[in-house]
């Protein structure tokens, strides 16, 4: 009875507790109730809904009530405190309310559940949840009223916002009909393009992609372009009239059963005429003609490089006869490897080997390729069944460039007196394309000095600037140094007038141009296949005749680096004579290559022998220029005074002749 006393006595204190701290927060129910966000309920249905969340509290005055009559077990309970004190402590963790009040939203009904939703639910949630609705319409009086607008200026007021309300909505009106408009427009355009990527080829044409595969290919007429436009290429422009025979006149070689090849190959430097023979071929057979550049098959994308050469051979095909012609053939028809980083590159050329000689054959189709090089080409193109011929177009001659610059100089305003065999003779290696450059580059010589047409100093002055640059006369020479480079150039010309087997001068100048200071042009009679050794011999001489100038007029001392050049050119000629030509007494009739490796006995009597010539040329030079030292000196003083002088000017000097003052 003792211990139930004290256990009775512990529960009504804690009970006693309980019921302060109950009264204690009913003395600021708003402040509790605010944090709660449960600002807005009445007293009555705060108690109802504490009824409802707390249970615990009335269990607790129960008990007490009943604690005096009867002794209550706790054995069975749910905790171990309510065993031992027989209270319910699940009411401390109730005043959260947090989840008391969701598990009660979830067992009630649906009418109560949104009443009660509506009437429990925080101010911070309401805000939340109102954030979006749009502001309550305010009627004009209490617009009025808020702004505090004086009553003399209510009319007005209204008027105004009469007027504004009216603009805004045929403002409001407009946007909208011009929207309508703007959508109707697209939508026809769309249906437009659709119809005509369907159904009409027109406009087909202008919504293609540019992925290349239904890239469009059209022929050209080459009418105004025949062999008579091709100068200095004759031997290419005879195996091309057979070509232009069998596009004119087929029967003529199929009659006996044989066939025209049906590819051509031209290979040669850039520059000397290949896709102007093309265009030729073409034009003389009044065919259509297909341009195609080896470049225009090379894309990123996979398959369309193969795409490209079907449709350009599908449309010859519907053409035909006709020829095709592709440019830089080695961009498309390279040799063929594997290729971890492109393996897919090797579709465009095997589409192009398909199409050439493949099981469908290509009638009245001539494809026409041109490079400069072929090494690189594969060995499955050049075969015979695809590009049977191979027709080199190399520079042209002499011949070729006399044509050449007689073609193009009709084109300008030139003097008659205009000699064209002798800008031929000193355009050596020239291909058509740098002579063309050469007439143009005089022509706007000419039109810079306001000359009426160009004459032969344009033509002269043109083919320096090619050949060494442009004039550096801004440059400052102080007088030592040009005296010097005039002695030196004239030893040169010196040299080259008294030896027999050297080439003509054409001209002698102290005139800097590019990175030379002064130079003597040498001009052949004609263009050599094979050059003699005594040809060799004078050329070296001729290299020399600079240097030994120095060392004769200046000393041993004052000679310069200017003849670095000379003995470059000299020896290279002394070691082709020594290693390649065979013109050695001691070696023998032998060639020696740098990638064989030769005995150390045989690379020093290679030099020892290229040594020997370097020596004896210098001295022949030596002795040519102490027997015509008048002659040396009086060339250099005409060089000083004159700057330039030609062959013509050179000889008169020598001969003792005075010049006319330029």
């Amino acid at each position: 009875s003792s211990a139930t006393s004290v256990s009775s006595a512990s529960i009504q204190c804690l009970q006693r507790e309980v019921f302060q701290e109950r009264d204690a927060q009913s003395n600021e129910p708003m402040l509790n109730l605010r944090e709660l966000g449960l600002s807005d309920l009445r007293s009555s249905q705060v108690d109802e809904l504490v009824n409802r969340l707390l249970p615990c509290l009335t269990s607790v005055e129960e008990t007490t009530a009943q604690s005096s009559q009867w002794q209550i077990s706790h054995v069975s309970a749910q905790s171990f405190f309510e065993n031992k004190h027989g209270i319910i402590i699940r009411h401390l963790e109730q005043r959260r309310g947090f989840k008391t009040l969701k598990s009660r939203t979830r067992r009630l009904s649906g009418s109560d559940r949104v009443a009660e939703s509506e009437s429990v639910t925080p101010s911070f949630m309401k805000g939340l949840l109102l954030r979006d609705r749009g502001r309550e319409v305010e009627n004009l009086d209490s617009l009025i009223k808020t702004k505090n607008i004086p009553d003399a200026h209510h009319d007005v007021f209204k008027t105004g916002f009469a007027e504004g309300f009216l603009k805004a909505q045929a403002l409001t009106q407009r946007t909208n009909d011009s929207l309508r408009r703007t959508r109707l427009v697209l939508v026809f355009l769309l249906l437009l393009g659709l119809y005509g990527l369907s159904r009409t080829p027109f406009l087909s044409v202008r919504f293609r992609t540019t992925s290349g595969l239904d890239a469009a290919v059209d022929p050209i007429h080459m009418k105004n372009v025949t062999f008579e436009h091709v100068k200095g290429v004759e031997e290419a422009k005879n195996e091309l009239q057979e070509v232009v025979e069998f596009l004119k006149n087929p029967q003529k070689f199929t009659v006996l059963g044989g066939k025209l090849p049906k590819g051509i190959l031209l290979i040669g430097p850039p520059g000397n005429g290949k896709t102007l023979l093309a265009r030729a071929v073409a034009g003389e057979a009044n065919v259509p003609f297909y341009y195609a550049s080896g470049s225009e098959f090379d894309e990123m994308f996979v398959g369309v490089g193969a795409s490209r050469i079907r449709n350009l051979f599908r449309e010859a095909k519907g053409n035909a006869p006709c020829v095709i012609f592709i440019d830089e053939l080695d961009s498309v028809g390279g040799k063929r490897i594997e290729s971890p980083m492109h393996p897919y590159s090797r579709q465009t050329i095997n589409q192009l080997l398909a199409e050439m000689d493949g099981f469908k054959p290509n009638e009245g189709v001539i494809i026409i390729g041109a490079t400069n090089f072929p090494e690189a080409l594969d060995n499955a193109l050049v075969r015979p069944g695809r590009f049977d011929m191979q027709v080199t177009v190399p520079r042209p001659d002499i011949r070729g460039r006399i044509e050449i610059l007689k073609w193009y100089l009709d084109k300008v305003k030139v003097d008659p007196a205009i000699d064209a065999e002798i800008i031929a003779r000193g355009t050596v290696g020239f291909s058509g394309a740098e002579l063309e450059n050469l007439v143009n580059q005089a022509a706007l010589k000419a039109a810079v000095d306001e000359k009426d047409q160009v004459t032969m100093q344009d033509l002269e002055f043109a083919k320096d600037k090619i050949i060494m640059g442009p004039e550096r006369r801004s440059i400052e020479i102080d007088e030592r140094n040009r005296r010097i480079t005039a002695y030196h150039e004239s030893g040169h010309a010196i040299v080259a007038y008294f030896t027999k087997s050297a080439m003509p001068i054409n001209k002698a100048t102290i005139m800097p141009r590019g990175p030379t200071l002064g130079h003597v042009s040498l001009l052949p009679e004609s263009d050599r296949w094979s050059e003699t050794r005594a040809q060799l011999l004078a050329q070296m001489d001729v290299s020399m005749g600079g240097r030994v100038a120095e060392e004769l007029i200046f000393g041993t001392e004052q000679i310069t680096t200017g003849a670095s050049s000379d003995f470059d050119s000299a020896t290279k000629i002394a070691k082709l004579m020594v290693t390649k030509f065979g013109m050695s007494e001691k070696l023998g009739v032998m060639t020696y290559t740098e990638s064989e490796r030769t005995s150390p006995d045989t690379q020093c009597a290679i030099e020892q022998e290229i040594r020997i010539l370097l020596r004896e040329s210098y001295e022949r030079a030596r002795q040519l220029l102490k027997t015509h030292a008048k002659e040396h000196k009086t060339l250099a003083e005409a060089l000083l005074q004159y700057e330039t002088l030609d062959f013509k000017e050179i000889q008169m000097v020598l001969e003792g002749k005075r010049l006319e003052l330029r």
